[in-house]
């Protein structure tokens, strides 16, 4: 029995940790937003923003119209300065959490990646495709730790496969993002400073959030809800992953096995 114990409190343990490595990035207020800007918004063109448009102070926003807005515009009210309160606590969450892969001077650009957690110590740049596996986990979470900038050349994708959602994808970005021409790309883009959005570069299931810069669009597609997305990726905590629900599962089932054995020890005793 001691060997059984043993046995089943390191299992709890082994669970418990497992658990505690599942981090999701919450956005509070901010998640309402598919673009918030610190100083400034401008748009070029016929873009379509599919969820608010929001700013912190001032009342810079130009562009719409021709831009489109399916949510709200708030600008420098109190739901824009809740928001940015909000962003900030989320990218300082994201940063703080420990690297699981050193992916610094490579390109993001032919490598397939799982749920966790990777890091850049400078600049990161995407040329070509980058293949987000989900492995069926619709909660698998994928934060990138960028700690200059992040910048896409002209056409490259972030595809996400095996579902999962952009809603949980974080792109923590320690100066300032440019999405190149016709992008394609997936997840929330968290910049200390500017996001820029080049002609054609659409977020498809993300957000553009800005803390301390503005947000400069030409005819781009920015969606919290697009192709990608799933309700139960938008707010909230989310629900454990398959492979923790399996372990608990698992526990709970050795954890009825081993009180069964201490009835019938009793019972022969």
């Amino acid at each position: 029995m001691k060997v059984r114990s043993v046995f089943l409190v390191s299992l709890l343990l082994w669970t418990a940790d497992v658990y505690a490595t599942t981090v999701n990035v919450g956005l509070g207020a901010a998640n309402l937003f598919a673009v918030l800007g610190g100083t400034a918004i401008t748009n070029t063109g016929p873009s379509s923003i599919n969820g608010n448009l929001g700013l912190r102070s001032g009342i810079s926003v130009t562009g719409f119209p021709p831009g489109i807005v399916t949510g709200t515009i708030d600008a420098a009210n109190a739901i824009a300065m809740q928001a940015q309160m909000d962003l900030t606590s989320a990218y300082n969450v994201a940063a703080a959490q420990p690297c699981g892969g050193v992916l610094t001077g490579q390109n993001l650009g032919g490598q397939t990646l799982t749920a966790g957690v990777y890091c850049f110590a400078s600049s990161a740049q995407l040329n070509g495709t980058l293949i987000l596996n989900a492995q069926g986990d619709a909660n698998a979470v994928f934060i990138i730790q960028i700690g200059g900038a992040l910048t896409t050349l002209s056409s490259s994708q972030v595809t996400i496969i095996n579902g999962g959602t952009g809603n949980n994808v974080f792109w923590q970005v320690g100066s300032s993002a440019t999405l190149g021409t016709a992008s394609q790309f997936a997840g929330n883009i968290l910049a200390l400073s500017s996001i820029t959005l080049d002609a054609g570069a659409d977020i498809s299931c993300g957000r553009a959030l800005a803390l301390n810069g503005a947000v400069i669009m030409d005819t781009n597609d920015v969606s919290i809800s697009g192709p990608g997305c799933s309700a139960s990726g938008i707010g909230g905590v989310p629900e454990p992953g398959t492979a923790t629900l399996l372990s608990i599962g698992l526990v709970l089932g050795l954890a009825g096995h081993a009180l069964r054995l201490r009835r019938l020890s009793k019972q022969a005793a």
